[in-house]
């Protein structure tokens, strides 16, 4: 009866360490999908992060866009002013109002930089701009401006709507205008 103890017995262990074998190597899967997973998640974080950063310095246009990006809608181009100097920003800047001010069939009639503000010292270039628009184009001037890129904020905000007893509908508004050159330096 001995010998059908330890048949038992032998039989028992090694189901036990099958057993236990099992769980262990269960165990060291479930371990190496977990950090295999949160590599993964990881690797597409900086991926995300480095495509990012590229749009931002304007070293990349972006030409096709994820669908489910957050980004999807956003302009393409770089939010700051560009130039070497202070005032090729400055005409940059010039250049991208009037231009806005010219897609809405309006006339820049005068125009005035300022290099001599105070946040001129933080790169921040400061415009007055005085145009006539018709009055369905403000709208559409006003979004093109704080919407593009740069990244342009209108400081001051000024109409002088048409006389009463003119043909004309055109009204007179003045802007100032504000956006802020990166030098790399």
């Amino acid at each position: 009866m001995k010998i059908g103890q330890f048949a038992n017995r032998d039989s028992m262990l090694k189901a036990a360490s099958v057993a236990g074998y099992a769980a262990v190597a269960g165990i060291a899967i479930a371990l190496t999908w977990g950090a295999l997973s949160a590599v993964s998640d990881a690797r597409a974080s900086v991926s995300a992060a480095e495509t990012m950063l590229a749009e931002l310095e304007g070293r990349t246009a972006v030409d096709r866009r994820d669908q489910f990006s957050p980004l999807q809608g956003a302009p393409a181009g770089s939010p700051f002013l560009q130039g070497e100097t202070l005032n090729v920003a400055a005409a940059s800047l010039l250049q991208r109002v009037g231009a806005a001010v010219h897609r809405v069939n309006g006339n820049v009639l005068s125009s005035q930089v300022d290099l001599n503000d105070a946040r001129a010292k933080q790169g921040w270039v400061a415009l007055v701009v005085s145009c006539d628009i018709e009055q369905a184009s403000l709208q559409p001037l006003l979004y093109d401006i704080e919407a593009g890129m740069p990244f342009l904020f209108v400081d001051q905000f000024v109409i002088q709507t048409p006389t009463m007893g003119t043909s004309s509908n055109r009204m007179k508004i003045v802007l100032a205008v504000s956006g802020q050159w990166w030098s790399r330096k």
